[in-house]
């Protein structure tokens, strides 16, 4: 009696088994229907706005629009002034933030335990300020660097406001990053003798490439296509600056004038929409192949 009952035992095990395994594949299968749906949902939408922007914006371009100064109030003439302003301002809020926020990073990741008050309190500072609204660091940044420091508007001042806007999501990318390292690289460089700064700098960032790449992407993405912030602080001059302390008028807020303020500016705000996007496609994507490489490089050595 004893058999027959230990082989219908068995049966039965490997029945709810085969079940459960079913179920688990169906699971997995639905799971990887949905990640691919939601993938081609936002490739699609990502699609029809650039095409949108290349039907109305496309036969506007040229040399002489991404060089010449506007006219007519922007219905007339090209973007140059504009996409020197804009390099101007990205350069100083990424000049600015990069080093602050590599170190800030590294200080969190390497020297702060997350359990210390004072470790959560930073994280947790940093997270909020990664979710403020713009116009709010824009009244910052208007109150702090243009009447404060006597900077008035000016270029500097948007830089220095977007610096601080950057900052949040470039140090908590980084430190992600640093994080995800395995402790066997700080322990292996230790046994050699290796100072600290040595493996931070031949083990940890290298490691740490991706999540670098993605803070400055990231970072890059939300200050070029910024607005509000710059409305308060680099101003609406559409000239060419002669330093960082002119006025200087970016590209959002161009796009935002010209299909706002300015009747029959469309075309000249779509060729301007999509030179940004063009500006956004090229950076992140020369990011993301550059951090691969250095990454990869790192691998292999």
């Amino acid at each position: 009696m004893d058999e027959p009952i230990a082989w219908a035992a068995l049966s039965a095990g490997r029945s709810r088994a085969s079940g459960r395994g079913i179920v688990g594949r169906s699971a997995d299968r639905l799971a990887a229907v949905i990640v691919w749906m939601t993938a081609a949902a936002v490739s699609a939408v990502f699609l029809w706005l650039l095409s949108d922007l290349v039907r109305h914006g496309a036969g506007q371009l040229s040399w002489a629009f991404l060089v010449d100064p506007p006219s007519n109030a922007g219905r007339a003439g090209g973007i140059g002034p504009i996409v020197q302003s804009t390099a101007w301002i990205l350069m100083i809020a990424l000049g600015v933030a990069l080093p602050i926020g590599l170190g800030t990073a590294v200080l969190l990741a390497e020297n702060t335990s997350s359990e210390t008050l004072s470790g959560r309190l930073v994280r947790r500072s940093l997270d909020v300020l990664a979710g403020v609204p713009s116009i709010v660091f824009g009244l910052f940044g208007n109150a702090f660097f243009c009447v404060y420091l006597g900077l008035g508007f000016s270029i500097l001042s948007g830089g220095l406001t977007l610096a601080c806007m950057v900052l949040p999501i470039l140090i908590r990318s980084t430190e992600e990053g640093l994080r995800a390292v395995p402790t066997e690289y700080r322990l292996g460089g230790a046994a050699l003798g290796l100072g600290r700064l040595t493996i931070l700098t031949r083990l940890l960032l290298p490691a740490a490439t991706p999540g670098l790449v993605a803070g400055v992407v990231l970072g890059f993405g939300r200050a070029i296509a910024e607005t509000a912030a710059l409305i308060f602080t680099s101003g609406y001059v559409d000239r060419r600056p002669e330093s960082v302390f002119d006025s200087g008028r970016a590209l959002s807020i161009h796009i935002y004038d010209l299909a706002i303020n300015i009747p029959g500016g469309e075309l000249n705000a779509y060729a301007t929409a999509l030179v940004l996007v063009m500006i956004l496609i090229i950076t992140n994507s020369t990011a993301s192949w550059l951090g691969g490489r250095l990454h990869a490089q790192h691998l292999l050595s």
